[in-house]
C-alpha cells in the first residue's frame, strides 16, 4: 500500500503559525502573492526537492536510518537590506502534533548564499551561531520519526534579517530566535521535504 506523501493542511498550519508572527510587519510582504515575498526570494536544497523525499542521510545517526548530516541550504533575491539570515528545520508532526526542532542556525553573513552539507555538526566552526535542538544541543539534529508513521513534514526556512551577522547571543532556541527576530525580519522562504521509516 502506497503511503500518502501530501502534506496535510493542518500539520503545517502549525510551523506557519509560528513563523507568522515574525513575518507579519516585513514589508517584502505583498497581497496576493501566496505569502511568498514580492522581492521573489528564493530557498532550496540541493539534497531534496519542495515537498520530495529527504535522503536518509540526513536522518538521525543509528536507529533513525541515517547519519545525521545537515541538509544543504541555499538561498538568493533576499530582500533589500538583508544583513543576516536564520536556518531553522522543524517538524510539525513531531511530539504528537506540538512540533519539533531540529536545527537553529543564525547570525550567518547574508552574502554566504548557502550552508553546506554538514555545516550544521557539533563542534563546527563555520562563523555562524547554532541554537539548541529538541535535545538541548547546538547542533543539527537528524531527523528521527516514529516507525510507522506517516511521512512527516520537515519544513526548512530561511529568515532575511536586517541584523548584523553576529548581532544575536548565543543559546538562542527557536522559540527565544523567532522573538527575537521580530521587528527584524524581512522576508522568508521555506522548503519541505518528508520522511519516514
Amino acid at each position: 500500500m502506497r503511503k500518502n506523501t501530501r502534506p496535510h493542511p493542518l500539520a503545517l498550519s502549525v510551523a506557519a503559525l509560528a513563523l507568522a508572527g515574525v513575518l507579519a510587519g516585513c514589508t517584502g510582504m505583498a497581497a496576493g502573492t501566496g505569502g511568498k515575498a514580492s522581492t521573489g526570494m528564493r530557498v532550496a536544497s540541493a539534497a531534496f526537492a519542495d515537498n520530495g523525499v529527504i535522503p536518509a542521510e540526513h536522518a538521525g545517526a543509528g536507529e533513525c536510518g541515517g547519519r545525521n548530516i545537515s541538509p544543504p541550504v541555499a538561498w538568493s533575491n533576499l530582500p533589500a537590506k538583508t544583513r543576516s539570515v536564520a536556518v531553522l528545520v522543524f517538524d510539525p508532526d513531531g511530539a504528537a502534533g506540538l512540533g519539533v526542532s531540529h536545527w537553529v542556525a543564525y547570525n550567518i553573513a547574508a552574502e554566504r548564499g548557502e550552508l553546506k552539507a554538514g555545516e550544521g555538526q557539533a563542534g563546527s566552526n563555520f562563523n555562524f551561531t547554532m541554537g539548541p535542538n529538541v535535545a538541548g544541543a547546538p547542533a543539527y539534529r537528524g531527523m528521527c520519526p516514529p516507525v510507522g508513521d506517516r511521512p512527516h513534514h520537515y519544513v526548512l526556512t530561511v529568515v532575511a534579517t536586517d541584523l548584523a551577522p553576529g548581532s544575536l547571543p548565543a543559546g538562542l532556541g527557536r522559540d527565544a530566535l523567532l522573538a527575537a527576530l521580530k521587528g527584524h525580519a524581512l522576508g522568508g522562504q521555506s522548503v519541505v521535504g518528508l520522511y519516514s521509516r
